[in-house]
């Protein structure tokens, strides 16, 4: 489980909040991984990445619009690693998911859960720092 604290807020509302959802979503991944009652959770699996992944994109084009309205000098760093995480969830491969459902599960959830914890501490703070 990953619990938002107030280390991750930018004081920039629109941002904090979309981080606060992007939590939330990790926190079902979580739920999901720990529900020992469903025993098949394909479906809920492929919901919750296209759920994530719409997410993100929508995320990732506000706060680069918000960068941009700021005139923020690094805006084009913040563009790449967007994007490398939108390409890193292009690839997660749907039809791997049966072998091994909680690892494959697991494995998502550490990789936005790191990603976005180290992201908004090392690259979205320096928004607001200027």
């Amino acid at each position: 489980m990953i619990k938002w604290t107030d280390d991750y807020c930018l004081g920039v509302d629109l941002i904090d909040e979309q981080h606060q959802q992007l939590f939330e979503i990790a926190n079902r991944i979580f739920s999901l991984l720990e529900n020992e009652f469903i025993i098949d959770k394909h479906d809920k699996i492929i919901e919750i990445i296209d759920e994530l992944k719409n997410y993100t994109i929508y995320h990732f084009k506000s706060e680069e619009d918000y960068m941009q309205s700021i005139g923020y000098r690094r805006l084009l760093s913040q563009k790449v690693a967007h994007n490398d995480f939108i390409e890193k969830m292009a690839t997660i491969d749907i039809g791997q998911i049966d072998n091994g459902q909680n690892e494959y599960l697991r494995g998502i959830l550490i990789f936005v859960v790191e990603w976005l914890v180290g992201h908004i501490l090392k690259e979205d703070k320096l928004i607001v720092d200027k």
